[in-house]
């Protein structure tokens, strides 16, 4: 019987990634939003900036003082168009 390795996916209250347990969007989660949404930079930066308002109450909920310069970099900055 093989195993399924889990998904690059947050765990919703703490935003950790399920497999790998680090801040989500982990790389190998960046890599695979980037691919899905190679033809539609706007759509990927508009799913993420929802994600970020959601992962910023969950957040906040739970006392983890994010702020939100830091959710901006990790949610958006690294999938902003360069140049």
């Amino acid at each position: 019987m093989t195993r399924r390795r889990p998904e690059h996916l947050p765990s919703r209250l703490t935003w950790r990634c399920q497999a790998c347990g680090i801040a989500w969007p982990c790389s190998p989660a960046k890599l695979r939003l980037l691919g899905e949404y190679r033809e539609n930079r706007p759509g990927l930066l508009i799913y993420l900036a929802t994600l970020q308002a959601e992962a910023a109450a969950q957040l906040a909920e739970l006392d983890a003082d994010v702020p939100p310069p830091v959710l901006h970099d990790r949610f958006l900055a690294w999938a902003s168009p360069r140049g």
